[in-house]
């Protein structure tokens, strides 16, 4: 569908009114990131919630977790229900209602408990979904171009990721921590008029769901929906009965379902027929090696607004070329490298081709990430005799951002590419869990402090990651016959 009329850098206009969509939503989420743990760990003298440090990382963690896990009942609902244009809307103004109630300057936690979990709902629902859209504006034949606005799209995604650190850490600053998710509440707010307004140039895209619901088939998805949260409610209401529920709790017992969740999934591919091959048999056990890679991955990569702001707030002199910034402002490296090596690395795998594997990527991308807090593990030690110039931090996240573009560009595309014939749309969704499974595990491991000093904690989960990554590149020619990946030999 690329048809003529204004174009934006060459693309269907269709594609400007989803980047700006996307890159306010991303506004609100990364700007909501770069506050929260700080947010939840400041004493309430702070007009924080008085969280322990290590409680606030495992908020955090479920928090990312759940927002990865609910993008998979999100595709379904567009595809069953909404149809992909109305879920994005619909989510978007979820995302914003959670930032209001977030902003609301009271003392209550209520109003926070409740602000993120509407920003998780609305997430299912416009993140997967406004994705599938960029790739709608295209025919199916039209492979090039879509990649390209796919790169673009992605800039925005981290355009937005880059400004929201910088702009929401300074209006929180001063312990006004609502004034900060109030700019989160405005950015989502200018990404739905954006998307209302510009909703003509996307043609039709996503108005009607693949597949819709008869009617007898909604009623039997309103029942199980009522009955499932009423299950919920019930189950946390006679806990809470008891005495003994708390947050700290209630982040290990979602740990315990999300780590559940891929086990239960990798068990039915395998363990049932479902008319499946022996070759995509062998290709899923392949599979799961990665999976577990990536989650490894995402464990230490995503305490990038837990661990490591916690480090740029206690530990940290925060300037840069003499200019005073905030911790949050340290959430902006990440994107900033990211816009700056993309390219480059896009350029790279080009160019190698098939002669460097997707197991040595990952491989790469583990050793990468357990290198960066080698870094740490230093800093920390370096601290341990006063603050440590932010410097630290920026190397951390650039031998991070290394890693990050090792494997996260190539993740979807191995997920679809072993993917079973008989689960070839369910599986896209299961890369994310991987995301969601790290996220989860990474927000735990800070009550490895209670036994460990920081440094002996980074090293300790630096090590989990580079034996991750060797023991990858050990098996890489196992590996790539069991995916079917052929080695082309090197250009001479």
């Amino acid at each position: 569908m690329t048809g003529g009329g204004r174009t934006f850098f060459g693309h269907p206009w269709g594609l400007a009114t989803l980047f700006g969509t996307e890159m306010w939503e991303r506004f609100s989420w990364y700007g909501l990131r770069a506050i929260l743990a700080t947010f939840l760990a400041a004493s309430p003298a702070h007009q924080g919630l008085g969280m322990s440090p290590v409680t606030a990382q495992a908020v955090v963690g479920v928090y990312g977790a759940l927002i990865y896990l609910v993008a998979l009942p999100g595709g379904w609902i567009a595809d069953r229900i909404l149809g992909a244009r109305r879920s994005v809307f619909w989510g978007g103004f979820v995302i914003m209602l959670g930032h209001i109630s977030m902003a609301i300057p009271v003392t209550s936690a209520f109003f926070v408990w409740l602000g993120l979990l509407l920003i998780i709902s609305g997430t299912g629902l416009l993140k997967p979904n406004i994705s599938v859209m960029v790739g709608r504006l295209y025919a199916d034949s039209d492979d090039a171009r879509r990649d390209a606005a796919f790169s673009l799209f992605y800039f925005g995604i981290n355009l937005g990721a880059f400004f929201a650190p910088l702009v929401v850490g300074w209006l929180a600053a001063g312990d006004r921590w609502h004034l900060g998710f109030s700019a989160a509440a405005v950015g989502m707010a200018f990404g739905l008029i954006q998307y209302v307004w510009g909703g003509k140039a996307l043609r039709g895209v996503g108005e009607q769901p693949g597949l819709r619901l008869s009617p007898g088939e909604r009623r039997r998805f309103g029942r199980l929906l009522a009955l499932a949260v009423g299950a919920t409610a019930a189950l946390l209401a006679g806990w809470a009965a008891t005495g003994t529920f708390t947050v700290d709790r209630f982040t290990v017992v979602v740990t315990v379902i999300i780590l559940l969740v891929p086990v239960a999934y990798f068990g039915y591919i395998l363990l049932g027929s479902h008319n499946l091959t022996q070759d995509e048999r062998i290709r899923m056990k392949a599979y799961i090696w990665l999976f577990v890679a990536a989650a490894i991955f995402w464990m230490i990569f995503d305490l990038a607004p837990s661990k490591l702001l916690f480090f740029a707030q206690d530990h940290t002199e925060l300037s840069l070329f003499g200019i005073p910034i905030q911790p949050a402002t340290t959430q902006s490296f990440n994107p900033l490298f990211i816009m700056i090596f993309a390219p480059l690395f896009a350029a790279l795998w080009l160019r190698l081709g098939t002669r460097v594997s997707t197991p040595q990527k990952f491989g790469f991308a583990l050793v990468m990430v357990g290198a960066s807090f080698v870094v740490m593990a230093v800093a920390a030690a370096v601290a341990g005799a006063g603050r440590v110039s932010v410097w630290w931090l920026v190397l951390v996240y650039l031998i991070q951002v290394f890693g990050e573009l090792s494997l996260s560009p190539v993740g979807l595309s191995v997920t679809a590419k072993l993917a079973p014939e008989a689960f070839k749309g369910q599986m896209l969704g299961v890369w994310f869990i991987a995301v969601s499974v790290g996220d989860a595990v990474g927000g735990q491991t800070g009550r490895l402090t209670a036994v460990l000093s920081d440094p002996m904690y980074y090293l300790v989960l630096a090590l989990a990651a580079i034996v991750a990554g060797l023991a990858l590149f050990m098996f890489t020619r196992r590996l790539r016959v069991m995916m079917a990946e052929h080695h082309e030999p090197a250009m001479r």
